[in-house]
């Protein structure tokens, strides 16, 4: 599972494997087989968690009515997915003027599925921080009303707090839930130089399962704010973060460190 540690002195180690935690890319164009045939690396991809939608029936418990709400914050397709289904079992008819407000350009991109994509009413952060999202949000938040759909017992309590000091109204209403993964038919067999979360219950996925996990020099990376936020209280050292002004995803981010391993 793990990799030894480089002896002291030995220079940076070679890159070999490198573990993606999500879901095999669907289309043979991906940027992840490109960057691999480019370093003569192997990109495995299993993903560390699998999300279950709430029932409509369970979401009415919630006593949240999704019509009253003006605006929509999106921290990742599984929550746009989620939202839409719910609208869709509930036969709720969203708004042509609801506003979105999204982590990530590519999450926004992603709304395309469901609306017509118009950017007056859809927004997103600059850099994929928490912060950079608010700072869209705040221009627009006046008389707006939030709502942030989650994962149960999963919210952002960056997002939630900063609702409540600037004294939005908002409501976070679970849609789905995370449901750790079985590891060890992956990591129990393989030993990986990079292993790359996207999400902090990825990096809870991890511990569940291997709850004295120790690095032993295998490197870490992560994609978003949270992520890396994760990472870190878990006790691990982060060595590769995304997005970045100059490596907005995770394939860049792996791309910058790669060349550098190389030059090094």
């Amino acid at each position: 599972m793990l990799k030894n540690e480089a002896k002291k002195g030995a220079g940076a180690p070679a890159i070999k494997k490198i573990l993606i935690t999500q879901p095999r890319p669907e289309s043979d164009k991906s940027p992840y087989f490109e960057l691999g045939r480019k370093f003569g690396v192997t990109l495995d991809f299993h993903p560390f968690i699998s999300l279950e939608g709430i029932p409509a029936k369970d979401f009415r418990k919630q006593k949240i009515d999704i019509a009253q709400f003006s605006a929509v914050i999106f921290t990742s397709r599984n929550a746009i997915d989620h939202f839409f289904r719910i609208c869709e079992e509930l036969k709720v008819n969203v708004s042509q003027d609801t506003k979105y407000f999204c982590i990530t350009e590519a999450v926004a991109l992603y709304l395309q599925k469901f609306i017509l994509y118009r950017k007056r009413k859809v927004f997103y952060g600059a850099d994929g921080s928490n912060k950079s999202m608010f700072d869209v949000v705040n221009k627009h938040k006046e008389n707006e009303t939030f709502l942030y759909p989650c994962s149960e017992n999963q919210q952002d309590n960056d997002i939630v707090s900063w609702l409540k000091a600037h004294k939005c109204e908002f409501a976070t209403p679970f849609m789905y839930r995370t449901i750790s993964n079985d590891l060890k038919p992956i990591l129990g067999s393989h030993q990986y130089d990079i292993i790359c979360f996207f999400t902090p219950s990825g990096v809870k996925s991890l511990f569940e399962n291997y709850p004295t996990f120790q690095q032993n020099g295998t490197l870490i990376g992560a994609f978003g704010s949270n992520t890396s936020k994760a990472v870190e209280e878990a006790g691990l050292a982060l060595d590769i973060k995304a997005p970045q002004p100059q490596a907005p995803s995770m394939v860049a981010a792996l791309e910058q460190f790669l060349n550098s391993t190389k030059k090094k």
